[in-house]
């Protein structure tokens, strides 16, 4: 029997890392989770044994603590894209160079209108991410955020949909509207400001699932989609996941008394789950 190497990569996952951006009248704080995966010229490590092209992984997760005290100083798109280059350049029997991270958010504590200049709260449970994928020809960079939580408690229905001899859901002209929401999007350039992108796509989100009347999570993820690619040319497209969070009405009748949309029951399973991307043409 003759067997050769498929596809294969190596590299490090979970790197913890927290900085402190010292500014001089206030501070930033950075928490990230970084993930290395190289990909080149490593077969002889799988078939022989031979080790002389592997850059260590525990010498990867060095990497990037050294590297992030002169170069991790805003967005994790800059960090992620400079990690990339560093792994590429320096090592010739790396081909590709995929930089994953995730940040946990947090914001200054503000009091009386004034931020606290080194005082800070977890904002949650939602996580930024960024996926950098550098190889000789060029870069790949996606951005987004996870777990948001998002709901509103009217401006939604759903109705007009099939029925059949299974079908006992009743159609609703008024409910809630609930989702733990992940976006992906795909940037065009790597030039830009990337923290002024993120928060400018950020806000288009909210304001659209806050403002679009919904009748259905389908419809209102494609507005959402498409008010972030009309408001963001270096987007080239985006994809959705909205889970539909369901809040059941409870039957208060049995105690003589009238649900006016007021009373539910949260359930987490079983859920709706709903994906989408919207590209430009």
């Amino acid at each position: 029997m003759k067997v050769k190497l498929g596809s294969n990569a190596y590299g490090k996952n979970a790197v913890n890392l927290s900085k402190i951006i010292r500014h001089p009248d206030y501070h930033e704080f950075k928490q990230i989770s970084v993930n290395i995966t190289l990909e080149g010229d490593f077969e002889t490590a799988y078939t022989l044994g031979d080790n002389t092209k592997i850059l260590p992984t525990d010498t990867q997760k060095n990497t990037v603590y050294a590297l992030a005290k002169d170069y991790f100083t805003s967005s994790i798109e800059a960090f992620g894209l400079y990690l990339a280059n560093y792994f590429l350049t320096e090592n010739p029997q790396v081909a590709k160079a995929t930089i994953h991270i995730t940040e946990q958010l947090y914001r200054r504590l503000a009091f009386d209108g004034q931020a606290h200049p080194h005082a800070f709260m977890g904002v949650g449970p939602e996580t930024r991410f960024t996926n950098i994928v550098q190889e000789a020809a060029g870069v790949q960079i996606s951005s987004g955020i996870k777990d948001l939580l998002l709901l509103k408690t009217t401006d939604s229905a759903f109705k007009d949909y099939i029925k059949d001899k299974y079908t006992v859901l009743k159609e609703a002209d008024d409910r809630i509207l609930a989702t733990q929401c992940e976006a992906t999007w795909v940037y065009t350039t790597p030039e830009l400001d990337f923290d002024a992108v993120y928060q400018k796509i950020y806000t288009s989100l909210l304001k659209t699932f806050a403002f679009h009347k919904s009748l259905s999570v389908q419809q209102t993820l494609y507005a959402i989609g498409e008010e972030i690619l009309k408001e963001n040319e270096v987007v080239q497209e985006i994809s959705l996941i909205m889970p539909n969070k369901h809040h059941i009405p409870f039957n208060l009748e049995q105690f003589g008394l009238e649900n006016q949309n007021e009373i539910f029951i949260a359930t987490d399973e079983p859920f709706g789950y709903i994906t989408g991307t919207v590209v430009r043409e």
